[in-house]
């Protein structure tokens, strides 16, 4: 019995301290670095600068510790119900024997979440070439229909048409209206985007909005929305927010501008610079030719200067060079005339595209349908009244009750009221009802009549 015992081995005995101590190590050696959201509580700022506070979720809670010298790097104060992030160690408080964790880095849960998502999925796109510059497509010089996705009602879509109208009003404009912000705002502005590359009928597409937080603009940071850009066959421009904002879109697009006005302003060159500058052509041709001409009369000075031969012959290059003198003018005047009459044609162009043109031509279509449509209304009303009244007069026609006043009688059982169509229904003492014109009378049977 004493041999058993003393084969026994020795109990590793702890105390509480050593307990706690391998505990701590235990978990601050086998846990890496981690990332932990949750609402802030029991916030405690002590004179020693520390913060120490409880993060929490629905569920379950931890005891939290962030030392000076890691908050004085935190651009806030936090705050009781406050949602963060924070990058932690975890550990064990051991003179208490509580698992805790040591914060390192802390910052707002919302803005902090999306900024990391944008910079990973930039890095992403970015390694897959998505922003080379080998990828951008030109813009035309001048676009023949520009095709704009953004809201219908932000302030976006009035700046970009203004200026569009200031610049070159002759360029058609067709808005495709889309969500800007939200859920459903990514979707459909991938489904733009297919719609107008589809749609054969563009050259170009604007893709903007106004301004707003890193929230409002994040459809334009969703990875649908940048390989849809990408894929594009139509260069597009992207114009997203204000100067200060970037966004994946604007990354991806063969072009970004810093603001909805300055993306109009690229989109579209200047048609009074233009029309500048064919007069500026014309001056320099008249000038030219004016030059050629002094210099083909300077020519001819010298050549008479050296000529010695006879009058007549004389005269007759002097005729000759007198004719040359015309036709070159007339050439001049010909050349002049073209272009003016290019640049009349160019500027009425200009006016018949004008949208306040095309606006009272379909005003006057919308006029003409709805005259149209009245009409139609009103014959269709009329032609069911006369069938109501033709079919009300073939009813009247057809009622037995018009029988009875050409002196017919209605006979029926006064019982059961069935109506009485053959004599093998009557019986002698028999009550009946007969209905005339005007009411009827009840009677009973004394007799049958045979045939």
């Amino acid at each position: 019995m004493n041999d058993l015992f003393s084969k026994t081995p020795e109990r590793e005995i702890l105390s509480v301290s050593q307990l706690n101590r391998q505990a701590r190590q235990l978990l601050e050696t086998h846990l890496p670095l981690l990332w932990v959201e949750g609402e802030l509580s029991n916030v405690s700022i002590p004179s020693s600068g520390h913060w120490y506070f409880t993060l929490k979720d629905e569920q379950a809670q931890v005891r939290c510790c962030m030392f000076r010298n890691r908050n004085m790097l935190v651009r806030f104060k936090p705050q009781q119900g406050q949602h963060v992030l924070i990058r932690a160690r975890v550990s064990l408080y051991e003179g208490r024997g509580d698992y805790q964790i040591i914060a390192e880095h802390m910052e707002e849960a919302g803005s902090g979440a999306l900024q990391r998502a944008f910079d990973e999925l930039k890095h992403r796109l970015s390694s897959e070439g998505l922003f080379n510059e080998a990828h951008k497509k030109p813009l035309p010089k001048i676009p023949k229909r520009i095709a704009v996705i953004t809201s219908p009602t932000g302030a976006a879509i009035h700046d970009v048409l203004s200026v569009l109208e200031r610049r070159f009003a002759g360029i058609p404009v067709t808005v495709i209206p889309v969500a800007v912000q939200g859920k459903e705002s990514a979707p459909q502005i991938v489904n733009a985007i297919d719609l107008a590359n589809r749609a054969n009928l563009f050259d170009v597409i604007l893709l903007t909005r106004g301004g707003g937080s890193m929230e409002d603009l994040w459809s334009f940071n969703e990875e649908i929305v940048a390989r849809a850009i990408f894929n594009s066959s139509l260069p597009i421009v992207s114009a997203v927010g204000h100067e200060v904002d970037f966004t994946i879109a604007d990354f991806v697009a063969d072009l970004r501008a810093p603001t909805p006005s300055a993306a109009a302003e690229i989109l579209v060159p200047d048609s009074e610079e233009w029309l500048d500058k064919f007069i500026g052509f014309e001056v320099l041709l008249e000038e030219a030719m004016l030059r050629k001409l002094a210099h083909l009369q300077k020519h001819l000075q010298h050549l008479r200067l050296r000529l010695r031969h006879p009058r007549e012959r004389l005269e007759q290059q002097a005729q000759r060079l007198d004719n040359l003198e015309l036709r070159l003018k007339n050439h001049i005047k010909h050349l002049l005339d073209r272009h003016q009459n290019q640049l009349a044609q160019l500027r009425l162009r200009m006016q018949m595209h004008h949208p306040h043109i095309q606006l009272t031509q379909l005003r006057d279509r919308l006029h003409a349908a709805q005259t149209q449509l009245f009409k139609t209304q009103f014959a269709y009303i009329d032609n069911q009244k006369q069938r109501l009244t033709t079919a009300a007069r073939m009813l009247n026609t057809l009622s037995p009750l018009n029988t009875l006043e050409r002196g017919f009688a209605l006979a029926s059982d006064s019982q059961s009221g069935r109506i009485i169509t053959h004599q093998q229904q009557v019986q002698a003492g028999q009550r009946i009802h007969t209905r005339v014109a005007g009411g009827g009378f009840h009677s009973i049977v004394e007799s049958l009549d045979s045939e």
